[in-house]
């Protein structure tokens, strides 16, 4: 059965991964599941990720980060779906938790978090919210 929302199954594989205290989920990959795992990373809500072979098709083993037996992340949601598809300029921008949490945005420069795609004064889809 084909996907519909493949960005929403890898937010929804670690949401899941980590209530059950997992150290590491694995999902299918693409370029995009890769340039959002990239801002998770830079933001530290994760350890790292790596490719790997998920039978005949290549997977992502996402390495899950706790902080004092707590996950790093709290929520993860997603935002812009398949349904409904959100975008924003780089002023109307939405802060999460009053800047304690992030917003992945695809911007024409990349997929860039919500301070960085400020600073580059770029807009785009709002993917989703991290806090």
């Amino acid at each position: 059965m084909a996907l519909t929302d493949p960005l929403g199954d890898m937010l929804t594989r670690i949401r899941n991964g980590q209530r059950a205290r997992k150290d590491s989920v694995l999902t299918p990959a693409s370029k995009l599941r890769t340039r959002v795992l990239d801002v998770l990373q830079r933001e530290g809500y994760i350890r790292g990720y790596s490719e790997e072979q998920m039978g005949p098709a290549a997977g992502i083993r996402i390495e899950l980060k706790y902080f004092e037996g707590q996950p790093a992340i709290k929520s993860i949601a997603r935002v812009s779906k398949p349904g409904r598809r959100v975008y924003s300029g780089s002023k109307e921008l939405p802060t999460v938790r009053n800047g304690l949490g992030i917003t992945i945005v695809s911007t024409p420069r990349g997929v860039l978090s919500d301070t960085e795609a400020r600073e580059q004064n770029v807009g785009g889809e709002v993917l989703a919210e991290v806090f």
